[in-house]
């Protein structure tokens, strides 16, 4: 367990806090105690240049009371927000509930725009210039990290621009997809198929499904071997979408091509997550949405309907 669940951490942050204030105090207090003697030079006793002095004069009251000032700020600020230990501070304030608020205010004043679009379908919206630019911002503002700018993908994020789905491709589908997220998990299957030499006769078959370079004797004795895979992505590897499991058919490689990749995936497996957004996505923005990351691979569609529309 972490240190900083300590209980000694909240008691050692109020100290610091609070004896950084009342530290303050005192050396204010001490400051307002010192008086010029009458029998004194007041000066420090440093002399420059033969005349020039350093002086012991107080500081000025109006000084002292903007540090006093500063004191009580300080302390009427701890008491209202969380800064002492686990004191939550008067007012409960907390950044996910400003956070919340924010978002709250937000899609209330948004509603109006998303209700034009609420009784159309993903397909129509997909048409509908204004619904694809809000889609377009709602993705590069939430998505475009882990699948990029354009949609493209990378190594372990699929693109959302071909007609490759590990999940679905249909409008209800990818509505589902991106208000509960998905967790793909390929277990390990070495111990399943055998020896390592079993294992890369395995990888050359899966090679051969997509017609990828191989090598036909050894995906030949690879042949047998797949079935330990079978269950998930189907006798002929064409994948099963209720899984989440991959056409190996296709020439798509989400976690990397060749013999090597294909190995690795078999011996570790692959846990891959897409997060749930239901919780910060109204139903009408995961619509919109869903009808942008839909047009992607649906150009053709998409683009003559909005033309049909003009």
């Amino acid at each position: 367990m972490s240190d900083f669940t300590s209980s000694f951490w909240p008691v050692y942050i109020t100290a610091i806090s609070l004896g950084g204030i009342f530290g303050c105090v005192w050396l204010l207090w001490l400051a307002l105690r010192a008086k010029v003697q009458p029998d004194s030079d007041n000066t420090t006793g440093h002399v420059w240049d033969g005349d020039l002095r350093e002086m012991n004069n107080p500081m000025p009251r109006w000084w002292m009371g903007l540090f006093l000032i500063t004191v009580a700020f300080a302390l009427a600020y701890l008491y209202l927000y969380p800064g002492l230990g686990t004191y939550p501070g008067a007012l409960q304030w907390t950044q996910t509930g400003q956070f919340e608020k924010e978002v709250a205010r937000g899609n209330e004043q948004a509603a109006p725009i998303y209700a034009a679009f609420k009784d159309k379908t993903i397909p129509e919206l997909a048409q509908n210039g204004q619904a694809v630019a809000i889609g377009d911002r709602l993705f590069m503002n939430n998505c475009a990290q882990c699948h990029g700018s354009d949609a493209g993908g990378s190594k372990g994020f699929p693109s959302l621009t071909d007609g490759d789905w590990l999940w679905g491709g249909e409008p209800e589908q990818i509505v589902e997809t991106i208000t509960e997220g998905r967790m793909g998990n390929m277990p390990p299957m070495a111990e399943a198929v055998g020896e390592p030499q079993d294992v890369r006769d395995l990888a050359q078959y899966v090679l051969s499904l997509s017609g990828s370079p191989h090598d036909a004797a050894r995906a030949s004795r690879g042949q047998e071997k797949f079935a330990a895979c079978a269950a998930c992505h189907g006798e002929d590897g064409k994948g099963n979408t209720a899984l989440g499991a991959p056409n190996l058919t296709d020439n798509v490689w989400l976690h990397g091509w060749g013999e090597n990749a294909i190995v690795e995936r078999i011996n570790k497996g692959m846990t891959n997550v897409m997060p749930a957004w239901g919780a910060k996505f109204t139903p009408e923005q995961i619509k919109v949405l869903a009808a942008y990351v839909w047009s992607l691979s649906h150009k053709g569609e998409a683009e003559g309907g909005a033309a049909a529309a003009q």
